[in-house]
């Protein structure tokens, strides 16, 4: 799932590579530089990456890769926090111990691409017939460009996906298909007396920001409308309406210190009948380690809200070039392979969602998942935006700054002071933001 650490500005991951170096030594960084021309033969393809089931899966295949290209590859799995450390060090110094990168189209590619730390794909996935670009979903596709150019290729994307009781919808006609219902259903079923609660769902500041862009949407508003702030319109006024709405008169105690791993136990635990979250954590609902309602969990796409069902349809992660690498052409080969149309429906066949429109019409691939959640997925993946949050630079800062009135909504306070102040400030950033991008 995606994550919401901030990206730094150039001059903080200088500072951040300067006390690197006091720490580690000058001769760390130094080695990362490195002169001019091929690397011999010996030399790993160097891939760095988030650890998730998706790089687990292809690291356990990576001598097959090296079969087709005689080289050997180096395949470093890292936590999030782990992984943008070390970009931030290894890219502020020019590196070239690192060739292929996975990154966040949504969250650091922005910023990178400002920088000049990822390649330009745009030949390479133009001119390759076989990769077949035009085959990637729209929304993932248009995410992997930034000012013109294509920086990453999507290899894991992620919708909203409803989770509901199948127990408990039959009196209301089945899973709720408009958000209208959603609320009427919850309110039904909440019982506090008894500690349950017909909605869960993120309520944490920032963190809740990329699950409520779904209802944004579908209530026809969006974060940023001409290059200009668009949290302070009616359309976006009402998305914080109806979501602050929703949890306080169904949620949990203590909803605005909730992220996912706070608000899925409630859910898995079968205190909640309803739950709006990433599909890809599904499998946590049938594992009967840590779930209690494995037969009675339902899957529904996205409601539709006033302006029709818009879900977000992310590239969780993506994977692109190191401009800095010494090992460009391998490193392609490396992405045509790990996002190529066979190896995409390999993992999808293994329940990992990939961002091929082909791996989406073909039920062999979709057999991992429950039938009802595939076709969940595959109907919020044709009506998805490409995008869960502000496309700026300083995304972090951003996402605070927007889930503050979702805050106020959800403590029953009156959301409109809390959206003029918060869409003022949203403008004067977009402001700065603009002008860093131009710098």
């Amino acid at each position: 799932m995606s994550t919401s650490s901030q990206p730094l500005s150039r001059r903080a991951f200088g500072r951040l590579a300067a006390g690197a170096a006091v720490a580690t030594g000058a001769g760390a960084l130094s080695a990362c530089s490195g002169g001019g021309g091929k690397p011999s033969a010996d030399a790993p393809l160097r891939i760095m990456a988030i650890n998730h089931v998706w790089s687990q899966a292809i690291k356990r295949r990576t001598a097959e890769f090296e079969g087709r290209i005689g080289r050997r590859v180096s395949m470093t799995l890292l936590t999030a926090d782990q992984l943008a450390s070390s970009y931030n060090v290894k890219l502020n110094a020019s590196g070239t111990d690192v060739d292929v990168m996975m990154v966040r189209a949504l969250q650091e590619q922005l910023l990178f691409g400002h920088n000049g730390w990822l390649a330009d794909l745009s030949d390479r996935v133009a001119d390759d017939a076989r990769f077949a670009w035009d085959d990637f979903q729209e929304a993932p596709r248009q995410a992997s460009v930034t000012a013109g150019k294509v920086l990453s290729v999507p290899v894991v994307t992620e919708r909203p996906a409803l989770y509901y009781r199948k127990d408990l919808v039959e009196d209301l006609g089945g899973p709720p298909r408009t958000l209208e219902a959603l609320m009427e259903g919850a309110r039904e079923l909440t019982r506090r007396k008894d500690g349950f609660y017909g909605y869960v769902g993120r309520g944490q500041r920032s963190g809740a920001v990329s699950q409520w862009s779904s209802f944004l949407y579908s209530y026809g508003g969006d974060f940023v409308v001409d290059g200009k702030s668009g949290i302070g319109s009616a359309e976006a006024v009402a998305a914080y309406e109806y979501y602050g709405r929703l949890l306080a008169s169904s949620g949990p105690p203590g909803s605005t210190n909730m992220s996912l791993e706070q608000a899925m136990p409630i859910f898995a635990q079968g205190k909640a009948a309803f739950f709006v979250d990433a599909d890809a954590i599904y499998s946590s609902f049938l594992d009967p380690k840590v779930s209690r309602v494995r037969e009675r969990v339902g899957f529904a796409p996205f409601p539709a809200g006033p302006a029709g069902a818009k879900p977000h349809n992310i590239p969780s992660w993506s994977l692109g070039i190191n401009t800095f690498s010494r090992l460009r052409d391998d490193a392609w080969e490396f992405i045509r392979w790990a996002a190529g149309p066979e190896m995409s429906a390999a993992l999808q066949s293994e329940g990992i969602p990939g961002a091929r429109s082909s791996v989406w019409s073909d039920p062999k691939t979709l057999s991992a998942f429950p039938p009802e959640l595939a076709e969940a997925m595959r109907l919020n993946a044709e009506r998805g935006v490409g995008y869960d949050r502000p496309r700026v630079l300083q995304v972090g800062r951003a996402r605070d700054i927007v889930g503050r009135p979702l805050v106020a909504g959800i403590l029953g306070q009156s959301v409109r002071p809390a959206v003029r102040d918060a869409d003022a400030e949203f403008a004067d950033f977009l402001v700065r933001d603009n002008r860093h991008k131009e710098s």
